[in-house]
């Protein structure tokens, strides 16, 4: 049994300041998610040198090994949260993640490395189905889309502090990797005892009396896994991210290797700033989007990430061969902007159009499909391409190869995003008849 304290659900007197504190403490914890998950990402050049690890090992480390327990753990953790404390989940897995991510300073070898890494993952995966679920309770579906891409903007915050952190502990070159992991690994145990102490376990909202809820929970996830927008967004996202997991983690890799001699804390600090207002830009706007025209359309859910995919996708590929750096960077930030439009519209409609009683399981079953596709592929792909190329290329044409071959997912998911948009209004609307 459930025994923590319990608040009212998004439809009775919550206030909004207790709500949008709640919101404003799982983006930061998201964000502590994305500081651990990016940092690998950032480093890759130091713990190369240091451990003299190939391509291929840093792919793995920065993909597979991490995903590979983080995919599996989070549907049992999911069917733990649409039953019992979502917070304590959430507290408990940061406690793990942020744990893990500070022991990976301690490794001395790619072994070593890779167990921390899967730590990580083990902990990473109890965090975005339980609070995905919390905030579904705390707002109404009309303004879902918004509040969840406001939890969004966790990823690109999170990933422009491990950007600012790494330049201020790597300024000059000459601090230990392993210092910024220990920096960015241990605050996130205190916001976990913060975040114990100052949220309460929401009160399930929806039709509790309903069909849909009333159903067992694998009949539930059987609907679940019939409706063709739920699959379409699912995988559109899924190949957007296998780019985008892939960039994060090897532009910085790219532009040391292309641009000898560069000044290597402004080029963190000009990532981080980008990651903290384009790709933040994107995530809101694309959110604010969705809530505003969907009332018209339901589609908009499909057609605006797919819009904003076609802008960025070619900008992305145009930043591998342009000569100036600036000019690069300029480009990649297009890429950004798009990318971030989808994060609040797709985790919104995992949630309206999942059965009340497995929202966190949709949510998790989201991140399966996802993660093995995304966060396993994208980097480990990456990494064993470019050690493939390297005799015959070199290290900076071999990552820049592996890395252009990256436009034919983002043309994947331009295709699912649109399909999406056809198929959402009817599953919409049999959503609210399931649940009504």
């Amino acid at each position: 049994m459930d025994t923590q304290k319990t608040v009212p659900p998004h439809n009775e007197a919550v206030s909004p300041a207790y709500r949008n504190y709640v919101l404003f403490i799982l983006t930061l914890v998201y964000a502590f998610n994305f500081i651990d998950r990016q940092i690998i990402g950032i480093l890759s050049p130091f713990i190369k040198a240091d451990l003299g690890l190939n391509d291929a090992q840093l792919g793995w480390l920065k993909g597979f090994y991490f995903a590979l327990l983080y995919t599996v753990v989070g549907i049992p953790l999911a069917w733990l949260a649409d039953r019992y404390s979502r917070v304590n989940i959430i507290g408990i897995s940061l406690t793990l993640w942020s744990g893990f991510t500070a022991a990976s300073g301690l490794a001395s070898n790619f072994t070593q490395l890779a167990l921390a890494r899967i730590g990580v993952g083990i902990g990473e995966a109890g965090g975005s189905p339980p609070s995905h679920s919390i905030i579904s309770d705390l707002y109404p579906k009309e303004k879902r889309a918004g509040a969840l891409a406001i939890y969004s903007m966790g990823i690109p915050f999170g990933i422009m502090l491990a950007f600012f952190a790494s330049a201020f502990f790597l300024r000059g070159g000459s601090a230990d990797w392993r210092t910024v992991m220990y920096a960015v690994g241990l605050p996130g145990i205190l916001l976990a005892i913060l975040l114990k102490f100052t949220v309460k376990e929401p009160k399930r909202s929806g039709n509790l009396q309903s069909a849909a809820a009333q159903a067992k929970s694998w009949e539930s996830i059987k609907t679940l896994l019939k409706i063709k927008s739920w699959w379409g967004m699912c995988l559109a996202i899924s190949f957007s991210s296998f780019g985008s997991y892939a960039i994060s983690t090897w532009m910085i890799d790219f532009y040391v290797r292309a641009h000898v001699g560069l000044d290597l804390t402004w080029l963190l600090i000009t990532i981080g700033v980008i990651n903290g207002t384009a790709y933040a830009g994107g995530v809101w706007l694309g959110g604010a989007l969705v809530d505003r025209f969907a009332k018209h359309h339901r589609g908009v859910y499909g057609y605006i990430p797919a819009l904003a995919m076609l802008v960025g996708a070619p900008a992305y590929f145009l930043s591998l061969y342009v000569e100036s750096l600036n000019y690069s960077i300029a480009l990649l930030t297009i890429l950004l902007f798009a990318t971030g439009s989808y994060l609040g519209p797709s985790f919104a409609l995992a949630q309206t159009l999942a059965p009340v009683k497995v929202r966190a399981m949709s949510t998790a079953l989201f991140f399966f499909v996802l993660n093995i596709i995304a966060l396993g592929g994208g980097p480990t792909v990456v990494g064993i391409v470019s050690k493939a190329l390297t005799e015959e290329y070199g290290q900076i044409e071999a990552l820049r190869l592996s890395l252009s071959w990256l436009a034919l997912p983002f043309a994947l998911s331009i295709l699912a995003f649109a399909w999406t948009g056809r198929n959402i209004p009817s599953d919409w609307e049999e959503a609210e008849k399931r649940n009504a």
